[in-house]
């Protein structure tokens, strides 16, 4: 018997079938491999997406940046390894990832970061599958595919040890017989297989190397100088007593940014990341992402030192502690020169120099610096 409802019946399920059988078409091409190899600047980026579904794009910035109009409008697919304190997960330090972002962004290009192995880093970055990485030290492998930006900064291991112990020695082949805790990300790993140095124990972050040490599982702990910094600024009391600190870094490296250099305006990247760095370094925007309060480098380019604050109102006295940036390639001391300073603009030849408007504390900082909330919790 007819009803008028079955009808409309029918063609309920006949709709429900055709959008059905739309829907998996849909999915199956959208899970096609067309196999075609990814070329830097593709924006296709095949195995990119399937390393960041994996890895997880690591701090990426998600925006979509027009400065640069050979990448269309999509930001630059970098890939880095696990470094402390340079490449991290969200919410650990990641100080390298920060300052490249940081002045791509200000050249209008995004970049979104994926963290990986270190012993797949260099076949991933030859198989043109990312544009770059955003820090990395040279490698004769990758060398021929790769431009590479001036260093930015340096990656320094410092022997740390417990108050009263000798931490003199030049080399890890100078630790031999003694336990030290080293940091586990891979971009260590070729550290720990040094022959005739010491017995490595592997942390999982910084901190827990460091209580190791205090708790005398391990004879010594190996940190970047940056970490050290950061103890000594914002762990004073405690880094003093408890701790003694090497002076000679015992491993060193340059870190780069590097871009493949088939990649469209390569170059253009490179000479306007460079331009950045120097003027987040005299803008101070790079004190502020590494916590820093004063650093020394060439700021102005003449082949000679400043030494720079993050506040052009230091206080009355000249820094007792600071960073220096680039001590395996440091800017030269002009003839009978002591400190040249670079405040506001302006380059001073000594502390006297400097006029007193500078001297005065900063009497609009109170609390605890902002720049250091959540970047390491070391533990007393």
């Amino acid at each position: 018997m007819y009803r008028p409802g079955n009808k409309l019946l029918v063609w309920f399920l006949i709709f429900s079938f055709v959008f059905f059988l739309v829907a998996v078409i849909v999915e199956e091409f959208a899970l096609f491999d067309s196999g075609e190899e990814v070329q830097p600047g593709d924006p296709s980026g095949g195995l990119y997406e399937q390393y960041a579904a994996t890895n997880g794009p690591e701090a990426a910035s998600g925006a979509r940046f027009d400065g640069h109009p050979k990448l269309s409008g999509r930001p630059l697919r970098l890939v880095t390894t696990t470094w402390s304190p340079f490449a991290g997960a969200p919410g650990k330090p990641r100080f390298a990832l920060d300052l490249v972002e940081t002045a791509l962004e200000r050249m209008g290009i995004g970049a979104d970061t994926v963290v990986m192995d270190e012993e797949r880093l260099s076949s991933v970055l030859l198989s043109g599958a990312f544009d770059g990485s955003a820090a990395v030290w040279r490698n004769e492998a990758r060398d021929s595919a790769m431009i590479y930006s001036r260093p930015y900064l340096e990656n320094r291991l410092i022997l740390v040890g417990r108050a009263g112990s000798d931490v003199s020695a030049a080399s890890l082949a100078g630790l031999a017989g003694t336990k030290v805790a080293l940091f586990a990300g891979l971009a260590y790993a070729s550290v720990a297989e040094t022959e005739d140095g010491p017995e490595f124990v592997r942390s999982n972050s910084d901190e827990y190397g460091v209580a190791r040490l205090l708790d005398g599982e391990v004879d010594y702990a190996l940190l970047d100088d940056l970490v050290v910094q950061y103890l000594i600024a914002n762990h004073g009391d405690e880094a003093r007593t408890r701790l003694v600190f090497g002076s000679t870094p015992l491993l060193t490296r340059s870190l780069h940014l590097a871009v493949n250099r088939t990649l469209p305006g390569a170059d253009l990247i490179i000479s306007g990341f460079e331009a950045e760095m120097r003027a987040m370094m005299a803008d101070r925007t790079f004190h502020g992402l590494l916590e820093l309060d004063w650093i020394r480098t060439d700021v102005d380019g003449d082949g000679l030192g400043e030494y720079v604050p993050y506040r052009d109102r230091t206080g009355p006295d000249p820094p007792s502690h600071f960073y220096e940036l680039f001590l395996s390639d440091r800017p030269a001391m002009g003839p009978g020169m002591t400190r040249r300073y670079f405040l506001d603009g302006n380059v001073y030849e000594d502390w006297s120099a400097v006029p007193g408007r500078y001297k005065t504390p900063d009497a609009g900082r109170t609390g605890p610096d902002p720049r250091t909330t959540g970047s390491f919790s070391f533990t007393w």
